[in-house]
């Protein structure tokens, strides 16, 4: 049948990979609601996907750190679905700045779900993250119910969110679903996340800097996973998914960070500068491993349709011939 659905940080990256996924495999329509800040370039990410060519689509500029004005809100419309994606992510940048933080992603998620009780919704949908956790020490891939341990301003918090939103289902009934992520790849990345900077310095030849343990002899560790597979999760939760439940969302192999960039200048058939830093005593905050256990949404029936190897490889040869996307700044 065909829905409504609202998306938060819909001209970010995950955000987009998510709207056009939707434009690709339903028939619903789609409202955009995007602060616009930094990280979202615009509209370039909706412009190169044709978004703005399909009447189904419509996009709205709006601060949720602050209450839906009531304008906002009649042009939004009932919607059946909410997925809130928008948030400020970056973690040197909530170091420095913790309040921005809270009052992004735990007073926006709050104003998004003071807004979703007045709907008839079937699902609210909070997009969290694999920091909640804090780091994962080697064979541990946590669960689910694993309890928190975050290790930085950004991911405290990410789990002070995911309380709200578990609140809001047990006061007001508000029916609710969480999901986690790992790290997330793809096209139109910003150029400041480590798979478009290490493509990017791989082609001029730059010297790449390893997040490694204190002596420097292992590097850091994610279980990737490419945004298209993430929207792909996203839209197989809005069948099976169970209400109040929460899911994590993995890619199906652990990579390391030197792993990833030598898999990188393989494919660009180009020599690879690096060098392993210690960079947790010197930036505390930043975790050397992080994992999560897939095995809830294994049992549901789910698992990427793209493999790692698959996705990265058309990631790389995309910013390739796609080379502003490495700039877009």
């Amino acid at each position: 049948m065909k829905k409504r659905v609202l998306i938060t940080g819909g001209c970010g990256f995950v955000g987009h990979h998510f709207v056009e996924h939707i434009i690709k495999n339903t028939n619903w329509d789609i409202v955009v609601l995007d602060k616009l800040s930094y990280a979202s370039n615009g509209f370039d990410r909706l412009r190169d996907i044709s978004v703005f060519d399909d009447q189904r689509v419509k996009v709205l500029s709006a601060d949720f750190s602050q209450p839906l004005s009531e304008g906002v809100k009649r042009e939004i419309g009932q919607v059946d679905y909410i997925w809130h994606l928008g948030a400020e992510s970056h973690v040197d940048n909530s170091i420095k700045d913790p309040v921005k933080f809270v009052k992004n992603n735990v007073e926006g998620t709050a104003h998004i779900l003071n807004y979703a009780k007045e709907l008839d919704i079937e699902c609210f949908y909070y997009f969290s993250t694999d920091e909640v956790f804090g780091p994962a020490p080697e064979g541990v891939d946590y669960k689910e119910d694993d309890p928190h341990n975050p290790s930085n301003p950004y991911a405290a918090t990410k789990s002070g969110a995911e309380m709200l939103v578990k609140a809001y289902g047990n006061t007001y009934k508000l029916p609710v679903i969480i999901t986690r992520s790992m790290n997330i790849f793809g096209e139109r990345q910003h150029p400041e996340k480590f798979i478009p900077l290490c493509i990017k310095k791989i082609l001029k030849g730059e010297k790449i800097i390893i997040h490694a343990n204190k002596d420097r002899t292992k590097s850091g560790s994610r279980m990737w996973i490419h945004a298209r597979n993430v929207a792909d999760a996203y839209l197989f939760l809005a069948e099976k998914g169970k209400i109040g439940e929460t899911y994590h969302i993995v890619g199906e192999k652990e990579v390391s960070n030197l792993e990833m960039a030598q898999f990188i200048a393989e494919t660009l058939k180009r020599p690879l500068k690096y060098e392993m830093v210690d960079f947790h005593s010197s930036r505390p905050g930043h975790d050397l491993r992080y994992a999560l256990s897939g095995g809830k949404m294994e049992q549901l029936g789910w698992k990427p349709p793209k493999t790692f190897k698959q996705s990265l490889e058309k990631t790389i040869q995309w910013s390739l011939a796609n080379k502003k996307w490495l700039y877009a700044i």
